[in-house]
């Protein structure tokens, strides 16, 4: 388990409105809020992990830097380790830090990770959300494969 110091908090989750899961940004500047916008379901959880008495899904949100993967690491370790008892962790979403390909340092970086999560979605560079807000209306196709896991993963049984 990583030091108290390097894990995420744990908070109460804020009263949600029907929301089916929650993104957590592993760091500032994750993409959760862009996220947020682009795939309806889930809600922002605030930088914190949403322990309560029900269950809580999560989809843990970090940028493909090294910091960010680093941060997803040490997040998905806190998981692991039965520090945040109650939580679902659906997956791990990367979201690209620049354009083009991802140097082979920080691709191994990232299937390193990958392994200690359910799953893993990588989102491309989307060059509409450094240019403005993606449209409500709209759902970038980069974001099509995790709305439809995302869908499937929290259907109620």
């Amino acid at each position: 388990m990583p030091p108290p110091e390097h894990g995420l908090p744990v908070a109460p989750p804020h009263p949600g409105l029907g929301q089916a899961w929650w993104w957590l940004g592993a760091h500032g500047g994750a993409g959760v809020s862009t996220l947020e916008r682009a795939v309806p379901g889930g809600l922002d959880a605030g930088r914190a992990w949403p322990v309560s008495a029900r269950p809580q899904r999560v989809v843990l949100v970090a940028r493909s830097s090294a910091n960010g993967i680093r941060a997803a690491q040490l997040a998905a370790q806190q998981w692991a380790s039965g520090a945040v008892a109650g939580v679902e962790l659906l997956g791990l979403v990367v979201v690209a830090d620049a354009p083009g390909r991802r140097p082979a340092v920080l691709r191994d970086k990232v299937r390193l990770v990958s392994g200690a999560v359910p799953r893993l979605w990588e989102i491309p560079w989307v060059e509409q959300w450094r240019l403005g807000e993606p449209p409500l209306a709209h759902l970038p196709k980069e974001c099509a494969p995790l709305a439809r896991d995302l869908t499937r993963l929290t259907r109620p049984v």
